[in-house]
């Protein structure tokens, strides 16, 4: 069930356009994730959804009611911002008692509905200390808290853990999916960072310059990026150049040419499209035959070393690729060696080229 739908959001400033006639449906008890660069337009989409910013054009609706003109307080959604806003004058409890104060919810029920919320985000014993004493991921729990304490029928997070060291966000963002989904809450993030929205979401909407480039699951969007700018902004890839004639192979910059499988062979132009491959399908052998189909030479000329996986640049003729490989699976890899990469037919993707609009 959708219960937000967006039809044709525009909003301009001045002669700009910070989103530009959005189409777009929630579902109901899902995460959905903004996700593009900065000035992708994906939070001022958040704040229009919020009510903190009006639309030049086009409807927000929710549950098949218009809300565009209707003021933020009236929308019954909850917010945790990028500087979270918290009260620092206020202790634990006082701050996720405040939306139920303004709504001059029952002294008992606001005792009970915290002491809930507190047990709910693992921070009963905090209930009377300051919120200017707690750790960064404490204060996030606290205005998690906060944001669901008046139980809103839609979550906004606008980039809530981007503040957080490396170690800490990545333990928010499961902490944040799990109590999305205890709770069966309709929650939209904005994030710029493909790897959270990959951990969080149900569903991805990929912005580039106002626009929805495409909207999908995250590992559909991974696997089956339809431009280049959505294939390089979502994970690692080799985007290449490659020229298509027609046939089954197409060549590539240093003029090798390979097999793509059906599936992503096109009849189109021979300049727009770019070959994607990641990584991952990337596989490495030692030179010591002869290459066979889809198999490249070239030389390692950088290794990435972080453990439990290494990512090993291997320079071809004309071009440069990056394999992702494990130190178990290439045990005596090194710089300079001479190596065999190949590119199997089926994981060689034909996408559209970056445009310049």
């Amino acid at each position: 069930m959708t219960h937000l739908t967006l039809q044709a959001v525009t909003k301009r400033f001045h002669t700009a356009y910070a989103v530009d006639h959005v189409d777009l449906a929630v579902p109901d008890g899902k995460l959905v994730c903004f996700l593009g660069p900065s000035g992708c337009g994906k939070t001022t989409l958040l704040r229009i959804i919020a009510g903190l910013e009006t639309p030049s054009s086009g409807t927000v609706a929710f549950a098949g009611r218009d809300l565009t003109h209707v003021p933020a307080n009236q929308r019954d959604f909850g917010m945790v911002f990028q500087s979270l806003a918290l009260f620092p004058h206020m202790t634990v409890a006082q701050n996720i008692a405040y939306p139920l104060r303004l709504r001059r919810v029952a002294k008992d029920a606001q005792a009970a509905r915290v002491a809930e919320l507190l047990d709910l985000i693992q921070l009963p014993h905090m209930a009377d200390r300051p919120v200017s004493r707690l750790s960064g991921g404490q204060r996030q729990r606290v205005a998690i808290a906060r944001a669901i304490a008046s139980s809103p029928k839609l979550l906004l997070l606008d980039e809530p853990l981007s503040a957080l060291d490396a170690k800490l966000r990545e333990a928010m963002q499961v902490e944040i999916r799990l109590l999305q989904q205890r709770l069966g809450i309709t929650t939209i993030m904005v994030t710029h960072d493909q790897r959270e929205a990959m951990t969080m979401a149900d569903e991805i909407v990929v912005m580039e310059k106002g626009r929805i480039a495409q909207v999908g699951r995250p590992l559909d969007i991974y696997r089956n990026p339809v431009s280049e700018f959505v294939a390089d902004f979502i994970g690692l890839g080799n985007i290449l150049p490659v020229t298509i004639d027609g046939t089954d192979r197409i060549a590539l910059p240093g003029g090798q040419r390979i097999a793509v499988a059906a599936a992503a062979r096109t009849n189109g132009a021979t300049d727009d499209m770019r070959l994607l491959i990641r990584p991952e399908d990337v596989s490495m052998r030692p030179a010591i035959a002869q290459p066979g189909p889809n198999v490249l030479a070239g030389t390692v000329a950088f290794i990435r070393d972080v453990g439990s996986s290494l990512e090993a640049t291997i320079d071809c003729a004309g071009f440069t690729l990056t394999a992702a490989t494990t130190p178990r699976e290439t045990p005596d890899l090194q710089i300079g060696m001479p190596i065999f990469a190949e590119l199997p037919p089926h994981a060689c993707k034909l996408i559209a080229a970056r445009t310049a609009h």
